[in-house]
C-alpha cells in the first residue's frame, strides 16, 4: 500500500522515530535513484524548496520545480489529473498547496507517495524538524515541554501533534478565538502529549518550558489582517523577558520568515537561546528523512 506524508499523524510514534533516525543517516540509500520528484508549488517557498529538492538529489533522484503557473491545480486540470499525470512520470509528489483537501485528493487518485509541503491545515516536514533540533539540542524528548505563544496555526497544529507523539508536554497560548478548539486539545491529549495546557496567558505556558516556538501573526496569504491583528498579538510578543520565565536550557524555534519587532524580538532571534538556524538546517535532514522512509515502504 502507497503510504503517503499529508499530516504528521500519518505516522505513528514508532514511524516517526524511524523518520527521525532516517533523517540522521550518514549514508542514506539512493531509493529514488534514476526516478523524478514532482515538486508543486502554488505557494512562495524559501525553505521548503531548497531543503525538498537538496533531498531528492541526495537520494539520487531528480527533483523537478512546477511553479502554479505551469499546472494551474483546479484551474487548468483537476487536482486528481495533476496527481495522475505525475505519477506517470515520477516516484514521488509534493506539493505545496493552499487547501488541504487538495492533498487528499491526490493521495487519492495518483499512484506514489504524495508529501505535503505546506497547507492551510498542517506543516508535516516542519514538525519534523523541529523535532529534530530539540532532540540534537535538548538530547531527547522525555520530560520536556513545548511551549507555542500565538496563533493556533497550521504550524503550531503540526508540532503539537509530533511533539504529543513522542511525549513530550505541550503548553499553548493564544488570543480568544485564536487557540485551538477543545477537539484540537483533545486530539493532542490523545496521541500522548504530558500533559497538554491551552490558555491565553504567553507568561503561564512559557513558564518551565524547554522549547519556546512562535510564529508571524499574520502569514501568506493574510497580509490584509495586519492591521486588525496588530494589536491583539502585541501581548503575545516572544521578548528577553518572556523567555526569563522558560527552563534554564530552554532553546527558542521559528521555522521562518520572521517578522523581527514583531511576534519575536531580535534581542531573541539572534541570541544565545536561539536555535531557529539550526532548525532551518534541519529542513534538509527532515526532508530527506521522511522522504527516505516513505519510498521505502513499498510504493510502485
Amino acid at each position: 500500500m502507497t503510504r503517503h506524508l499529508l499530516d504528521i499523524t500519518d505516522l505513528s510514534c514508532p514511524e516517526l522515530l524511524e523518520v527521525l533516525d532516517a533523517a540522521v543517516d550518514p549514508a542514506p540509500d539512493p531509493v529514488l535513484e534514476g526516478r523524478g520528484a514532482a515538486l508543486l508549488f502554488n505557494k512562495p517557498s524559501a525553505r521548503t524548496r531548497h531543503a525538498t529538492e537538496m533531498a531528492v538529489v541526495a537520494l539520487g533522484g531528480h527533483p523537478i520545480y512546477v511553479g502554479p503557473e505551469e499546472v494551474g491545480i483546479d484551474e487548468r486540470e483537476t487536482a486528481e489529473d495533476v496527481a495522475r499525470t505525475m505519477s506517470a512520470y515520477h516516484h514521488l509528489i509534493g506539493a505545496r498547496v493552499h487547501e488541504h483537501a487538495v492533498l487528499d485528493r491526490m493521495a487519492l487518485a495518483g499512484s506514489v507517495p504524495v508529501v505535503n509541503l505546506l497547507s492551510d491545515r498542517s506543516h508535516p516536514l516542519q514538525a519534523i524538524a523541529d523535532l529534530l533540533t530539540v532532540r540534537s539540542e535538548l538530547g531527547g524528548f522525555q520530560g520536556r515541554t513545548v511551549a507555542w505563544v500565538g496563533d493556533f496555526s497550521n504550524v503550531a497544529r503540526s508540532l503539537a501533534h509530533a511533539a504529543a507523539l513522542v511525549g513530550m508536554g505541550i503548553a499553548i497560548a493564544s488570543p480568544d478565538g485564536y487557540g485551538p478548539s477543545q477537539a484540537d486539545v483533545d486530539e493532542i491529549g490523545a496521541l500522548g502529549a504530558a500533559p497538554v495546557e491551552a490558555g491565553t496567558d504567553p507568561v503561564a505556558a512559557v513558564t518551565g518550558a524547554h522549547v519556546v516556538v512562535t510564529d508571524a501573526w499574520y502569514s501568506m496569504g493574510q497580509e490584509d489582517e495586519k492591521a486588525e491583528r496588530m494589536p491583539i498579538f502585541t501581548p503575545y510578543r516572544v521578548d528577553a523577558a518572556l523567555m526569563s520565565h522558560a527552563a534554564d536550557d530552554a532553546i527558542f524555534l521559528h521555522c521562518l520568515p520572521a517578522h523581527r519587532g514583531d511576534e519575536v524580538t531580535d534581542e531573541v532571534l539572534d541570541g544565545p537561546r536561539s536555535r531557529v538556524w539550526v532548525e532551518a538546517a534541519n529542513r534538509l535532514p527532515a526532508a530527506r528523512g521522511a522522504i527516505a522512509w516513505l519510498v521505502s515502504q513499498g510504493s510502485p
